[in-house]
């Protein structure tokens, strides 16, 4: 009997093929939407954790232990030692590499006028290890220790008409709450994957940053990168432990705990799940639609098949059968089409220059999307349910119509 009620329902879904095409185009562009949806929201996720690693606060970060209660007040004086970090770090296993930085805000003077920007001293011959600095080089070199010379975001150098080699005096607030001035020489113009570090930022041998702040021996924060395996969690557990065991007071904190729009981006990541199912529901509403309609238009074929003797049940089946058929098609084309756009976007990335101008977030300026093959497979039977238990509205319609109600249309 099952086997027969699957041959009408195929029967059912070639005799219409206009309407059968329009139920599974409405469940292909949801399923294909959703793909997308998290194939861009993973690329988002990863993209932001990659530039809060690389640029903003790593893995892991020990900063002054009083730093975050003045950081409104730009406590440039409230430094963390670099050899005690030196020292700790060393006994700790889950550290891949560390990096001291310095971020401060200046003015530029250039032609009798003020523009802002913000300065960045870093110890170049660390990063290498840690954020292979010389693959966003887009003209010119990286800056060296104990040179006045700076390596400026190619958007702020372009605002600026600023060109390697053009000197740059820059002004700040040092340690002592006074005003100092150093003048920097142009030794390259970086291509920074964020957005708001290219059209702000330049960056400076952390030495002579120090010199200008009246810093000597320290730096704003020390960003550490875990080695593969290890916990930020843990990592951050036992620094802060050696650090206690020393008598060093410091604030050690994770990525997560540092970054609100992480944490948000991670909540985003369940709302989008339920979304997702608002998504389905929408394209269901197609197929409960169109066999709403197909029940009506087939009322003598239901007052025929029940007269012969198909109950309640069966008709169930047979409409939920259906849209099983329909939805399956429909879900795994859009799936395919949803898949092999991700793989293509994910080569060539989704360019957000011009939109994410002006805007402070740690996310590239062009995106790549990552496809979860895991959640690719859990897309497509996902829509498929929700799909057919959507013909059981109309389903169960059509298995209370009477033989004797619906012979009437004949």
């Amino acid at each position: 009997m099952t086997y027969r009620i699957a041959q009408t329902a195929f029967k059912n879904i070639s005799r219409n093929k206009r309407r059968s095409i329009l139920s599974g185009a409405a469940i292909a562009v949801a399923s294909m939407s959703i793909v997308m949806l998290f194939a861009i929201i993973g690329g988002m996720s990863k993209d932001m954790e990659a530039n809060l690693r690389n640029y903003y606060t790593g893995d892991v970060n020990i900063r002054n232990v009083d730093y975050e209660e003045y950081e409104r007040f730009n406590p440039v004086h409230l430094t963390f030692n670099i050899d005690d970090a030196e020292n700790v770090l060393a006994k700790i296993e889950g550290v891949d590499s560390w990096v001291p930085r310095t971020t401060f805000p200046t003015n530029m003077y250039i032609g009798g006028s003020n523009y802002g920007a913000l300065g960045v001293g870093v110890d170049f011959s660390r990063e290498a290890e840690y954020a292979d600095l010389e693959s966003i080089v887009k003209d010119g070199r990286l800056p060296e220790a104990g040179k006045n010379e700076m390596f400026i975001g190619a958007v702020l150098a372009n605002n600026l008409h600023l060109k390697l080699g053009d000197k740059v005096t820059i002004m700040s607030m040092t340690a002592s709450r006074g005003t100092n001035a150093i003048t920097l020489k142009i030794a390259g113009i970086a291509a920074f994957p964020v957005a708001a570090l290219n059209t702000s930022n330049f960056w400076m041998p952390l030495d002579r940053a120090q010199y200008f702040l009246q810093t000597p021996g320290g730096a704003q924060q020390i960003m550490i990168k875990t080695a593969d395996g290890a916990r930020s969690d843990t990592v951050a557990d036992e620094i802060s432990t050696v650090l206690r065991e020393a008598g060093i007071p410091g604030d050690v904190n994770r990525m997560q705990d540092m970054s609100l729009m992480f944490g948000l981006l991670r909540l985003a990541d369940a709302v989008y799940n339920v979304i997702a199912v608002f998504f389905f529901l929408l394209g269901s509403t197609v197929i409960i639609n169109t066999t709403m309609m197909v029940i009506f238009e087939r009322m003598r074929e239901i007052g025929t098949l029940s007269a012969l003797g198909m109950h309640g049940k069966e008709l169930v089946r047979l409409f939920m059968l259906e849209g099983t058929f329909i939805s399956a098609v429909g879900a795994g084309i859009g799936v395919i089409i949803g898949a092999a756009a991700t793989l293509y976007l994910g080569r060539i990335g989704i360019d957000f220059t011009d939109a994410m101008q002006g805007m402070d977030m740690e996310i590239s300026s062009i995106l790549y999307p990552i496809l979860s093959v895991p959640r690719t497979i859990f897309v497509y039977f996902y829509s498929v349910a929700i799909a057919t238990l959507a013909t059981l509205i109309p389903s169960r319609k059509a298995s209370r119509i009477q033989p004797v109600e619906a012979l009437k249309y004949i």
